[in-house]
């Protein structure tokens, strides 16, 4: 099937015809009718599966033709993210789709000076793409109306529930007419979402197009057993290993992440950081440096790792395990994307068996392990990292719970 045959107008099809794209992915196959009947629909799919463009393909078909000209346009659509990066990826997307059919585009995001945005808002837009919060800051001084919204989409909408932004999705919708076609996208469909959909959606139509939370099948998985203290190590290793190459590396909290940025820098690793504490400047320029290979190491929290689109990522390391298996998928997620093959290297401390369960345990695979060092031409070492990782192992297998000891009860 191609994109012609799915009822999208001209301008559309043209501008996919430049950008050399011509088969739809199954999330957009299945989803862009639908969205054309001008039915609710609901997108269960995994992160990197074209999810953006299966909403903003038939939603700007639907908006083509209408009354587009004056300069003060009101807002027709409405699209909340997660995070500053995806609504700024969101836009870059939208931009020549948006262009090709004379609607006007503005991202609004935290990080930034508000009163940069007052003077874009007040031009007017046909369309807004912002996060939760912003996007709440406008309505309260009354620089954005939302009375005259035909479309809302929310995407990536159990990660805006694992941020406690779904108060203020709730706030957002209610002031939205109730005629809208709404469109929520997520990975995962925990009860809160479903409590959200019964609420807002009006019969809304399931499209998924593979099972939830399942790792894209080109990511070579593997999990190397070590202690704490040797992660810096391990770390550096696989990067010398890799010279050159472009590595995404996770980290649990955001003083971790500043902890390996200032190791790796140290010996002279060409390396940026994104996550909280960064003012939104600071983390589109790592992402910048990032995707054009002039810093081909990126450390981040789980604030990037949905929906931030970086072609050419050789490999994705977890240094610490997720907290939420799920997030294990998202983050993973950020290599193999379009087709292609990548690694996911995890490092797991005896303090993290816990979290491997449940993370295989989510994904029904029993991912294969290494003891460390086994990085590059370093060989197995007989000391405790051997030891350390065996009774790892063991207690993988029979399932117990380490950290805890069993005390007889005294009689």
């Amino acid at each position: 099937m191609s994109f012609r045959s799915l009822g999208l107008v001209s301008p559309i099809l043209k501008t996919l015809e430049k950008q050399e794209l011509h088969v739809p992915t199954p999330i957009q196959e299945k989803s862009i009718p639908i969205i054309l009947e001008g039915k609710d629909v609901i997108g269960l799919a995994q992160t990197g599966t074209g999810k953006t463009a299966a909403f903003i393909l038939p939603l700007l078909s639907k908006m083509y033709g209408t009354q587009q000209t004056g300069k003060f346009r009101k807002v027709k659509m409405l699209v909340l993210s997660p995070t500053r990066e995806l609504a700024q990826q969101i836009g870059e997307v939208i931009k020549p789709f948006a262009s090709a059919t004379n609607i006007k585009t503005c991202t609004i995001v935290g990080g930034v000076p508000i009163f940069k945005q007052f003077k874009d808002l007040r031009k007017g837009s046909d369309i807004i793409i912002g996060t939760p919060g912003r996007v709440e800051d406008h309505i309260s001084q009354k620089s954005i109306d939302l009375s005259n919204a035909k479309y809302t989409v929310l995407d990536e909408a159990d990660q805006m529930l694992d941020i406690g932004f779904l108060p203020a999705v709730r706030r957002i919708l209610s002031i939205t007419p109730k005629t809208r076609q709404t469109l929520l996208f997520s990975a995962t469909m925990p009860q809160e979402i479903k409590r959200l959909v019964e609420k807002f959606m009006v019969s809304p139509v399931e499209v998924t197009v593979s099972a939830v939370a399942k790792p894209v099948e080109k990511i070579n998985q593997k999990i190397i057993m070590l202690n704490n203290s040797q992660k810096i190590d391990a770390l550096k290793e696989i990067v010398q290993s890799r010279a050159g190459a472009r590595l995404l590396i996770f980290t649990k909290t955001k003083h971790g992440a500043e902890k390996v940025v200032k190791s790796l820098s140290k010996d002279g690793f060409s390396v940026a950081s994104i996550h909280g504490n960064k003012s939104q400047n600071q983390r589109q320029k790592s992402l910048i440096n990032f995707k054009n290979g002039n810093c081909p190491l990126l450390v981040a929290t789980d604030i990037a790792a949905r929906g931030i689109d970086v072609p050419g990522v050789e490999a994705v390391i977890n240094y610490d395990l997720p907290e939420v298996p799920e997030s294990y998928v998202h983050r993973i997620g950020r290599t193999a994307r379009a087709g292609m093959t990548g690694d996911a290297i995890s490092f797991c401390s005896e303090l993290e068996i816990k979290k491997l369960r449940a993370i295989e345990k989510l994904i029904n695979t029993r991912i294969k392990t290494k003891n460390y060092p086994t990085i590059g031409s370093i060989k197995i070492r007989e000391t405790e990292n051997k030891d350390t990782a065996k009774k790892i192992d063991d207690r993988r297998r029979r399932g117990g719970n380490p950290g805890r000891r069993k005390f007889k009860r005294k009689r």
